[in-house]
């Protein structure tokens, strides 16, 4: 079998080494270098760094608008695409080229948060079950019939990296799975996706990391969870901007107005929430490390 791979982020990777192990990628597609870091330097994304190790030939076109682009795809022959968080919307002659179509590893259980960010979005939401598919790929937003999926717990102490880690491997395994059936010339079952249960997970904005505190500690706990360790919860303790890494629910209401300081100690430092109190457990202030409530506040105690 003829495969293309087209991916960008490091989720992408072990379902790359996935499709490479028999040799049969014939060309990896990825996002332009783009410039990261303080000095701005290009940088490749991890799926072409993983793509050069292995040896596989790379293609970054900014998109599939010109004759040039895909007649490059075309040559490949593919017999299948295998598309994971690559960062294009691709378009129905890209999607029909492939003798197989294309096939996309999704970090959800669709229908449920088709979009940008699956996983943050589950986590945000309270979610306690994820998943990945293995969907083929229709010109809709992740509407496409699903083929395979695995589902795994999201525990109360995952984070947006934890969980993110765990359904890149997924991704890996059900696309392995898929590939099996494929080589042994076996249809693969293709179930549409319900109409009920449509949700979307919009792109993370920066400005959604700020904690409003009017909102119950269980919902600012689960946004603290799901937004580390991008782009990190934030909030201000008298004066000085911190971001938040980790906190635990107290179960009881102060009675104080949301984001009132209620205790700092070795415990950790308390703030009243709309319903229920939330510990601050790990923070970082502009410039440091990540350290222990307690560590913050022997460098600055808090005033209550």
């Amino acid at each position: 079998m003829r495969i293309v791979f087209a991916g960008t982020p490091e989720f992408a990777v072990p379902a790359l080494r996935a499709c490479a192990t028999r040799g049969e990628v014939v060309a990896v597609y990825t996002q332009p270098d783009r410039p990261a870091g303080r000095g701005r330097q290009l940088q490749m994304s991890p799926v072409k760094q993983a793509a050069l190790e292995l040896g596989l030939p790379v293609q970054q076109p900014l998109n599939f608008k010109s004759e040039e682009a895909l007649a490059i795809l075309r040559s490949h022959e593919a017999d299948l695409m295998v598309v994971v968080a690559y960062g294009l919307i691709l378009p129905q002659t890209v999607l029909d080229m492939p003798r197989l179509g294309c096939w996309n590893v999704h970090a959800s259980l669709l229908p449920r948060w088709r979009g940008a960010a699956p996983i943050q979005r589950a986590i945000a939401a309270g979610d306690t079950v994820s998943g990945v598919c293995l969907m083929q790929m229709e010109k809709g937003l992740d509407t496409g019939p699903v083929l395979l999926q695995l589902k795994t717990p999201i525990g109360p102490k995952d984070t947006g990296g934890s969980l993110h880690d765990r359904l890149s491997q997924l991704g890996a395994e059900v696309l392995r799975d898929g590939l099996t059936l494929a080589r042994a010339g076996m249809t693969l079952q293709a179930e549409a996706q319900p109409e009920a249960g449509v949700s979307y997970a919009r792109k993370i904005d920066k400005a959604e990391a700020k904690l409003a505190w009017s909102l119950s500690a269980k919902a600012l706990a689960d946004q603290i969870r799901a937004f580390n360790p991008w782009p990190v919860a934030e909030t201000e303790l008298q004066g000085e901007r911190v971001r938040v890494y980790q906190a635990q629910i107290l179960a009881e209401d102060s009675g104080k107005p949301p984001g009132t300081v209620l205790a700092a100690g070795k415990a950790g430092i308390d703030i009243a929430c709309g319903q229920g109190v939330l510990r601050l457990l790990a923070l970082q202030r502009d410039g440091g490390r990540v350290q222990s409530a307690s560590e913050y506040l022997n460098a600055r105690p808090l005033t209550f």
